[in-house]
């Protein structure tokens, strides 16, 4: 039971992780591309401390400080949040209702932004950093709260920690080897993924928290997944035809 909920874990966390960071690759490749790959990869490597300190600061307190139950219930609740925000949209997504993430236009756009912006040497380095440094920074904020939220609740920090950091060295090893193409990466099928299972963990947990016992143990996990799955697929179903259905004025 404990093996399966680990697997759930891993999962949850490598593809959250993966779409986070291939937003955050987004910025970067835009703000080395345009302003030079120096104060580029100077922002990421700050931002990269700057969360790490983040880490080792609030990972052990909230470890070792927080009851259990309060922890489940409070934690459980932002990934409901978190997930029922990213269902919809994956929802929106899948019937048509609204337009799939395009990284490219994204990478386009931010291209535009920063080749307009500044001429010397100076603004040059510091637009670059600035532009990568916030890019890695807030998409990586993310990553930390979902290692904090899932690793602590489920008393695995270290196991969550590790899952991340697979994610980021394979997005990197993506990054470079398709570059701006990063359309290729199938970031609204991993969105749907990781909406489903951060739903499921936030209700597997509030309940836990609750004094719910679930049926299964940790493996209640597992059928929680599936049934947001077939929830969504259902929706997504009902709003694509609805739309296909209503006639224009």
């Amino acid at each position: 039971m404990a093996h399966s909920s680990n697997i759930v874990l891993i999962a949850a966390v490598f593809l959250a992780s993966a779409v986070e960071m291939v937003e955050a690759l987004t910025i970067v490749v835009a703000a080395g591309t345009t302003r030079g790959w120096r104060p580029a990869f100077e922002g990421v490597g700050a931002a990269l401390l700057a969360l790490a300190a983040l880490v080792a600061v609030l990972g052990p307190a909230i470890v070792t400080y927080v009851p259990l139950s309060a922890l489940r219930v409070v934690i459980g609740g932002v990934l409901l949040v978190f997930g029922l925000q990213w269902l919809r949209k994956a929802v929106l997504r899948s019937s048509g209702l609204q337009a799939r993430h395009d990284e490219d236009a994204i990478f386009a756009r931010n291209v535009a932004e920063l080749s307009k912006t500044g001429t010397g040497a100076r603004a040059h380095d510091a637009l670059g950093f600035t532009v990568a440094f916030k890019g890695v920074f807030l998409e990586g904020l993310e990553v930390v709260i979902i290692v904090l939220t899932l690793g602590a609740t489920a008393h695995r920090l270290g196991l969550a920690a590790l899952s991340a950091g697979a994610a980021a060295v394979v997005v990197a090893a993506v990054g470079v080897v398709v570059a701006r193409q990063l359309s290729m990466v199938p970031e609204n099928a991993m969105k749907m993924g990781v909406a489903l299972m951060l739903v499921s963990f936030g209700t597997f947990w509030s309940g836990e928290g609750l004094g719910v016992h679930w049926p299964g143990s940790d493996l209640a996990i597992v059928a929680l997944v599936g049934f947001y799955a077939v929830l969504a697929w259902l929706s997504a179903s009902v709003l694509k035809k609805a739309s296909r259905d209503v006639q224009p004025v």
